[in-house]
């Protein structure tokens, strides 16, 4: 892959995890699988906003999605995301 294309794909990463509200739905799915019903109740927001965000964080291969039933359920894309969460959280708490 070039590296232009791989430093622009860095940065539209970057800029969907700046979110807070995104942060916050990331943190909440760090637990585990959950529906948009339950992660607006996490988040403290409207479910058509959550399912906005989502829409977002799948486009972005940040969370993925599976039906079971008429329930959606979401989750972390892959173990990644959650490395680059913890390294981040890390690296903030470091001195």
């Amino acid at each position: 892959m070039e590296q232009e294309t791989e430093i622009l794909q860095v940065s539209r990463l970057f800029k969907v995890l700046a979110d807070k509200t995104r942060l916050k739905i990331l943190l909440a799915l760090k637990k585990g699988e959950l529906n948009v019903t339950t992660i607006g109740e996490v988040v403290e927001m409207e479910q058509s906003a959550v399912s906005h965000q989502l829409k977002l964080l799948r486009d972005n291969r940040v969370v993925k999605s599976r039906r079971e039933g008429k329930t959606v359920l979401y989750s972390l894309d892959d173990h990644h995301v959650l490395d680059i969460l913890e390294q981040t959280f890390e690296h903030i708490h470091h001195s």
